[in-house]
């Protein structure tokens, strides 16, 4: 057994909704439908013994490969790390001995890893060697907690997918997108993008924050910054005069979660040790201020509203009057709970300097063994971050006090705001029992709001979206997709020209680029997962049109959760079949059907009721169906507009929309593309176009006025039935690349009267031979004089085997004067040859392969055409 190849499927893709890994694996032929595996399903049940069966329902053991082990093992090893994952399925090919193994992630990096786990242990298990699956499963788990969200973001991300909004992350920490295009928002955990760095700034430090609330009005300790030792000693000694011995704090003057931070230091000598501790943090530089005696409380503000308030403990154990207090410690950083970093509900205790002078004070070392029931403490202060636990006092706070933290954080400018205050209780006024506000934080955790140790958890990540997102709202724009075997680019361009005259900075991909807002953003064949992405986060887009092709399916999935419209134009017998396992229209079709089957609940799907396959999607969509036709007899649509649904219909000259009460009708001398509907293909695009703008609510006068000023130029649809004239012939520019394409501009060409007909044409070498020779049968049956070239489309075939099977199929085609054939190298050498042999009413078709090149070749020796034909 071999892993050939592994891929990330970032989006919807033709096996799930879910992210998955899928993994192409070659299993020999005595890997696979082989009753031997019962030993090795039995060695794999004992390694991990929850993996549960080891093949799907219904699968005999005699059908058992390698693979279908591999593809479970791969599963349970993410759940055993603490990922949620479900899914799994293996697709096989027998014959061939190739299997693709797909299984759910939730964190790629773990998925990938588990993969490669399963793979080690499946091996070792073949060669009866011992696999350490406790270890396997030990570095897995490592790994999930360094890469998933910490609690504070994932509430927070949780929260936006319980509201419908998408989700992206942008890095493998804490910071995420929220939302598409111009009504994304951003987090980085507890932090929105709202938050000025000016606020920020002021929050982190800590003696400047002081002074603005001590100007507002606002309780806070008095307190000194110390660079020097002997400066925190003469701060010291104002603070703690001998007749109040009120003690200080000594904390970092821009430090957070709480390092370095010393709390009631009543003596010099844990003075010494409190600001060394200190000084390693932020700018080097601590502060020593007074101590406020009571219980250290946090107050979480979110858009001026106080959303949940905690009093926090400062860590501490328990004595036994059996373990030291090293001991203890060791025992209760044994708790599930409590983890490193804050990926846990609870941290693990430290036992480090702050600690043991902490501990001395109470007349205690690591090596004591304190009394039963004797409370020890670690530390004074209770950040969880260093072993502190909460209880949750919200619903106790006084709407003085709550009224106080609120203003705190606005004079600061902290939307997300975590208020520190020092006081004896929370059902009093500051004023009234002398507390004081401490601290503020403009990232504050949340751990302490969704799991106090004690009491209610509040869903603050629910109140964060609450407040970047106005009530109903998604954070999404509109996102059409368009998907089919011919017609995309022109679809999409279509569409993008009649959402701009719905005043929207549109955003579009298609194989010539990504531009939003009439900016170029990226080059080359951009109608994948990755470009669409590029549109959806860009913070001009309004709306998006994306070109989805199959290639980028078949790699990383869809670059999106969900459409507002998908549109399928129509499915071909020769697009690309034969690679990666797309061996049939029937198997196209159903990765096509990716599409609608991620349109958006209400949403509309577009689809050709002239093409069987893709009449068979309608009942796979969640969204609405939209039927559009030539074929005024079509019984699908008849049968569909019967039931109140809307359909198009295109009859002659003119296209009858019926939707949602809407009964229009267009006539297609006033829609330019269409060459009065002589062009018939180009009248699909146009019918695609309508739907797609009805479905994101575009007002139908709007879309008649776009579509009257469309045109097929070499600069609106580059390569889309471009016409250009020279020397009184018309040359028109066509990117047709396989049978279906073709076949439509010749039926189109057959409208075009002319004296003599050339094509120039060669055929992309990644195409089957009987796709290639099939071309060759269509122009050999249509045009008088064929121009073969080879260039840069051979694509791995050796020279002359495109242009030999291209000749095979003129030479079989029904013409009844064969055609006159030359052949030649480089298509620019083809063009300018067809240029030189045209003559006044003659017309020649190229088929070009390096798009913009041949166009701008084009541009240089001809005129633009005044009309279409």
């Amino acid at each position: 057994m071999n892993i050939e190849r592994i891929r990330a499927l970032r989006g919807p893709n033709l096996w799930s909704k879910n992210t998955s890994i899928e993994a192409l694996v070659f299993c020999e032929e005595n890997e696979r439908l082989l009753d031997r595996f019962a030993s090795i399903e039995a060695r794999v049940r004992t390694a991990i013994p929850g993996i549960g069966a080891l093949r799907a329902t219904g699968l005999e053991l005699s059908n058992l490969a390698l693979a279908h082990i591999l593809g479970k093992v791969a599963l349970r090893l993410q759940v055993e790390a603490g990922s949620p994952v479900t899914f799994f399925h293996v697709a096989d090919n027998l014959n061939s001995g190739y299997f693709r193994v797909v299984v759910q992630y939730e964190e790629e990096e773990l998925g990938r890893a588990a993969m490669d786990e399963a793979f080690a242990l499946i091996q070792a298990e073949l060669k009866g060697e011992h696999f350490d699956t406790a270890a396997a499963i030990a570095r897995l788990k490592a790994l999930y907690e360094d890469v998933k969200l910490g609690p504070s973001t994932g509430s927070i991300v949780n929260a936006a997918i319980r509201r419908g909004i998408p989700v992206r992350r942008l890095t493998q920490g804490s910071l995420a997108q929220l939302g598409w295009g111009s009504k994304a928002r951003r987090i980085q955990a507890a932090e929105t993008d709202s938050t000025s760095a000016i606020s920020e700034a002021i929050a982190q430090d800590k003696d400047l924050t002081k002074q603005i609330l001590a100007a507002a009005g606002v309780p806070v300790p008095r307190g000194f910054l110390c660079p020097t030792f002997e400066e925190a000693l003469d701060a010291f000694r104002k603070l703690n005069r001998k007749d109040i011995n009120k003690g200080v704090v000594v904390k970092p003057s821009d430090g957070n979660q709480g390092k370095g931070v010393t709390v009631n230091i009543l003596d010099e000598d844990h003075l010494r040790i409190a600001w060394d501790s200190a000084k390693p943090y932020g700018s080097g530089i601590p502060m020593v201020e007074e101590f406020i005696p009571g219980h250290d409380y946090r107050f979480l503000v979110v858009g001026g509203k106080l959303v949940a308030a905690a009093r926090r403990e400062p860590p501490n154990v328990i004595g036994d009057g059996k373990h030291t207090v090293a001991e203890l410690i060791a025992i209760e950083n044994k708790n599930p709970l409590r983890g490193e970093g804050h990926g846990s509900a609870l941290s693990k205790l430290r036992l480090d300097d702050i600690a043991k002078a902490r501990i001395a004070k109470q007349g205690f070392t690591p090596d004591s063994i304190p009394e039963a029931g004797t409370r020890v403490v670690l530390r004074n202060n209770a950040n969880l971050s260093t072993g502190g636990t909460a209880t949750d006092v919200t619903d106790n706070v006084h709407p003085e006090l709550a009224q106080m933290v609120i203003q705190a954080a606005q004079l600061i400018g902290i939307d997300v705001c975590g208020v520190d205050v020092v006081c004896q209780r929370v059902d009093e006024s500051l004023e009234a029992q002398g507390g004081g506000i401490v601290e503020l934080n403009a990232a504050p955790g949340l751990r302490m709001h969704l799991e106090p140790s004690i009491g209610k958890g509040r869903d603050v990540g629910q109140a964060m979206i609450d407040f970047m997102f106005a009530p109903g709202e998604t954070g999404r724009i509109p996102i059409v997709a368009v998907t089919g075997t011919n017609g995309k680019t022109t679809t999409v361009r279509l569409i993008e020209q009649i959402l701009r005259y719905h005043n929207l900075r549109v955003g579009f991909t298609g194989t010539e680029g990504v531009i939003v807002n009439g900016h170029l953003v990226d080059t080359g064949d951009c109608s994948g997962p990755r470009s669409a992405l590029k549109v959806l986060m860009h913070p001009e887009a309004d709306a998006a049109v994306l070109e989805c092709a199959r290639g980028g399916m078949l790699r990383e999935g869809l670059g999106f959760d969900m459409c507002d419209v998908g549109i399928v134009t129509n499915i071909g017998e020769g697009d690309h079949l034969g690679l990666n396992f797309i061996d049939s229209v029937e198997d196209l079709a159903l990765l096509k059907s990716v599409l609608v089957q991620n349109v958006k609940p209400g949403g509309l799907s577009v689809l050709n009721a002239d093409d069987k396959h893709t009449v068979a999607m309608a009942k796979l969509t969640p969204g609405r169906v939209l039927f559009f036709t030539s074929n005024p007899e079509n019984t699908v649509v008849a049968a569909h507009k019967a039931k109140g649904m809307p359909v198009i219909v295109h009859d002659g000259r003119i296209v009858h929309i019926s939707y949602d009460g809407l009964e229009e009708s267009i006539d297609l001398a006033d829609v330019p593309l269409t060459n009065n509907g002589l062009f018939t293909f180009q009248v699909h695009n146009v019918m695609c176009a309508i739907g797609a703008a009805l479905g994101v609510n575009v007002p139908f006068d709007t879309i008649r006025a776009a579509l009257a000023t469309f045109q097929s130029t070499p600069d609106t649809v580059p390569g889309r039935f471009n016409f250009f004239d020279h020397k009184g012939a018309s040359i028109i520019a066509d990117y047709g690349h396989n049978p279906d394409a073709i076949a439509t501009l010749v039926n189109t060409l057959k409208n075009v009267p002319a004296s003599k007909r050339t094509v120039v044409i060669s055929a992309a070498g990644d195409r089957r031979d009987v796709d290639i020779i099939e071309q060759g049968q269509i122009v050999g049956g249509f045009f008088d004089h064929i121009i073969l070239y080879e260039d840069a489309c051979q694509r791995g075939r050796p020279d002359g085997e495109t242009l030999a099977l291209l000749q095979q199929g003129i030479a079989q085609a029904d013409a009844g004067t064969p055609p006159t054939v030359m052949e030649l190298r480089g298509e620019f050498n083809a063009i300018q040859t067809a240029l030189d042999q045209a003559t006044p009413g003659s017309l020649v078709l190229v088929l070009i392969d390096q798009v913009n090149e041949a166009l701008d070749y084009l541009k240089q020796h001809t005129v633009p055409a005044k009309r279409a034909a």
